[in-house]
């Protein structure tokens, strides 16, 4: 069943056409990528869908009664209010308290644990997380949700990709994250010059599929050319139409001329710009570093050497970002030292893009770097480096606050770039980024010759990058592994708990019992059917509640469905009781205690 359909969707911004009678179905059960380069309206498109936004053009059809939650890349809440409070703000009044069990189960697995807490008081990627939690307690039958895993650290992103893989309901996403793609999808929406194509499987088929797309679109116009090269000789020789066979060639030949010839997709092209780095590099001398008296960092030494490939993982609040700030001296260390050779040339790509002005136009972003940059192959200007970037000469003389948060990173990354830096650290790069220009960003790196430290959630982009992987712990102590982000899970017994980072510290108790907790057999048939009894009760609630409406004159009958909402609602209530117990004592198998 098609649960919603856009048809013909058209979508202009500033003599921009980002959307060009775009089309899309979505069916029961579907789970959907949406990818493209950062500007091509993936996010417009998502919020033509929610309904937040209408189309220029063309129409979206809901099946009546279909239900849509919608998670925009900035959760919306209000300025104040507890965060329970903010993440059941949408739910029925009805619902709230049967929905107020599975709210606080996952905000806990989100690391969020008083929920009575002022929502003003999180920090950004704890907003993120509520507002994940919002958009998975909604009862939903579409789930639309946009960049979901930026912002947030490695450990949210797999519960966020165990949480979605339980949902039953249908699912478009747009999301950068190729695992994330991979594990969840089954179908991708590529988004690309106002246009949208669509691949069936999940994120590496699509690969194998648009290269064979792009091979067989290569091939016919190869034999188009060779054809008309014929043709036209033929139509240069004199040959008169005077039979219908010449008439039917030469109209053959015209269509041929005037056929529309496959647009080659613009690439982004990086080029070293890396200044020579001297025998000394950066040296970490047992620094240590607190904040609100929370110890982060204690006693850490490391030489960075000059072709460092280092990728820092951690869960939110362990120092990441405080080490990088401290490596590049916007931070002091509360002891210890950081000595900097003097051909250290350092390149900081932080999180908050630089505090760039929006004000400014594009051009004069990158002018104030350099007018003229000198690279490989030559000296460039400023507007050319800018063409390289996928930024075309109209959209250089806009104001920044007109690009989309895509191409804002993208040009910050230019102007980092354009520094010529030796050692880069990178703090969340993949946030924002396009699939596009993280793959070239990760050849640029592979290719970089200096050091490169990245903080990043995105285990793909950690296995391209990383030959060595820190992973902090929040408690003071870092630890180091060789190898990339997969060789770092393979030797860690658990890699990303489902718990927060307080319940994780609750594993480490030692049990003194001989036997490990498991399901009783009942217990274990239980926990396989309570998600659809749920359901099915949530279901028939609805159902009463319309049959109230319709039976507004017969108080008879009126007071035999409230008291049969009622019971309904009590088995809920004993129902949820009963699924948040289950799911703690399938956590507490999953991590091997013993009773």
């Amino acid at each position: 069943m098609i649960l919603l359909s856009a048809q013909n969707i058209s979508k202009t911004y500033m003599e921009r056409k980002v959307l060009n009678n775009v089309s899309f179905f979505l069916n029961e059960g579907d789970k959907v990528g949406v990818i493209g380069i950062n500007g091509t309206g993936k996010s417009t498109l998502l919020r033509i869908l929610a309904g937040v936004e209408e189309a220029d053009t063309g129409e979206v059809v809901r099946t009546n009664g279909v239900k849509i939650s919608y998670l925009p890349q900035v959760p919306e809440f209000d300025a104040h209010g507890s965060v329970i409070q903010q993440v059941m703000k949408h739910l029925p009044e009805d619902l709230r308290e049967a929905k107020e069990f599975e709210a606080k189960s996952i905000l806990g697995k989100m690391g969020i644990d008083d929920c009575t807490r002022d929502i003003s008081t999180l920090s950004g990627g704890e907003k993120r997380r509520a507002g994940i939690a919002a958009a998975l307690i909604q009862t939903s039958d579409v789930l639309l949700i946009d960049e979901p895993t930026n912002h947030i650290d490695n450990e949210t992103v797999q519960l966020l990709e165990q949480q979605l893989k339980k949902y039953r309901g249908a699912i478009v996403m747009v999301t950068h994250d190729r695992y994330f793609l991979n594990s969840i999808t089954r179908k991708i929406v590529e988004v690309d010059r106002g246009n949208a194509f669509e691949y069936d499987g999940n994120y590496a088929t699509y690969l194998e599929q648009k290269a064979q797309r792009e091979a067989d679109e290569e091939a016919k116009e190869r034999r188009n050319r060779t054809i008309y090269r014929r043709e036209l000789a033929w139509i240069r020789r004199g040959v008169r139409a005077r039979g219908t066979k010449s008439k039917d060639r030469i109209e053959r030949f015209h269509e041929l001329e005037n056929r529309e010839i496959p647009v080659e997709a613009e690439k982004l092209q990086m080029q070293s710009l890396s200044s020579r780095l001297g025998r000394k590099t950066i040296e970490l001398e047992n620094i240590s570093k607190s904040i609100d008296g929370k110890k982060l960092i204690e006693n850490f030494s490391y030489i960075i050497s000059r072709d460092a490939r280092i990728g820092i993982v951690g869960h939110n609040g362990a120092g990441k970002s405080t080490l990088i700030k401290m490596i590049t001296g916007d931070l002091q260390p509360d002891s210890g030292t950081i000595s900097v050779g003097d051909t250290v040339k350092i390149g900081y790509l932080s999180q908050e893009c630089g505090n760039m002005d929006l004000s400014m136009k594009v051009i004069d972003y990158i002018r104030e770097t350099a007018e003229i940059i000198r690279t490989p192959d030559g000296n460039i200007t400023a507007a050319k480096m800018l063409e390289r970037f996928l930024f075309t000469p109209e959209l250089q003389w806009n104001r920044i606050e007109k690009l989309s948060g895509g191409e804002r990173k993208r040009l910050y990354l230019l102007k980092v770039l354009m520094t010529a830096p030796n050692i880069l650290l990178l703090d969340e790069p993949t946030n924002d980024l396009d699939i596009a220009t993280l793959t070239i960003l990760e050849e640029y790196l592979e290719n970089f010759d200096g050091a490169v430290i990245a903080i990043s959630h995105d285990r793909y982009f950690l296995d391209k990058m990383s030959s060595e992987i820190w992973e902090l712990t929040g408690s003071g102590v870092i630890n180091r592994y060789n190898g990339n982000y997969s060789d770092y899970a393979k030797k860690i017994v658990s890699v990303i708990p489902e718990k927060n980072v307080k319940q994780s510290a609750k594993k480490e108790r030692v049990y003194t019992g001989k036997k490990k907790l498991k399901f009783s057999f009942k217990e274990q048939r239980e926990f396989e059917t309570i998600d659809d009894d749920i359901a099915l009760l949530e279901s028939q609630i609805e159902d009463v509640e319309k049959e109230i409406l319709s039976s507004a004159s017969d108080y008879v009958k009126l007071q035999e469905l409230s008291d049969k909402k009622e019971a309904l609602e009590n088995q809920l209530s004993e129902k949820m009781e009963r699924w948040v117990y289950l799911n703690e004592l399938a956590e507490r198998i999953a991590n091997g205690e013993m009773v």
